[in-house]
């Protein structure tokens, strides 16, 4: 088993603009490694949790099972307004990952988007100022729901989320 090389604290800013630049080639593996040695050599590291959970996030189309660590990130976020919207985000890709699916589950895909919007509108009643973020997202989850009459919920029955999409 190799042992991780740490990384210095001078380096973290650099490694940061790297992990951006890996999320924006595509490439949610690099970026997720790059966060995690982030995370090591600074563990409060605001921007590093929101790159790795973004890049988590990235690699839900192929792989879901690290929506567990992505949803252990967000719980450590310092706001209340940060965690609505970004376990949202979570729900939001997870359901988007499940109708991108060739096979997928049109009820399971539903209900992550719902749950999603339902986080978006918790921050949308707490979002600072001039954010409007929390919206767009809702918008964007409401718009897909509205172009798939598969996904529209049926009455006000809610359940929890599939998790074995």
């Amino acid at each position: 088993m190799f042992q991780l090389k740490p990384l210095s604290a001078s380096a973290i800013p650099s490694a940061l603009a790297k992990a951006e630049r890996y999320r924006l080639l595509n490439e949610p593996e690099q970026c997720v490694s790059i966060c995690e040695d982030v995370l090591r050599a600074d563990p409060d590291n605001h921007a590093a949790r929101i790159t790795l959970v973004l890049a988590i996030t990235d690699g839900f189309p192929t792989d879901v099972r690290s929506a567990g660590r992505a949803m252990e990130l967000v719980a450590t976020l310092p706001s209340e307004y940060e965690r609505q919207y970004y376990a949202g985000l979570v729900a939001e890709r997870r359901g988007r990952a499940v109708l991108g699916r060739k096979d997928h589950s049109a009820r399971a895909a539903s209900e992550w988007l719902h749950e999603a919007m339902r986080a978006y509108e918790k921050a949308d009643a707490i979002r600072p100022v001039e954010n409007d973020d929390a919206r767009l997202r809702w918008n964007a989850c409401a718009r897909t729901i509205n172009a798939h009459a598969e996904l529209a919920e049926r009455g006000d029955q809610r359940s929890e989320p599939v998790t074995s999409e």
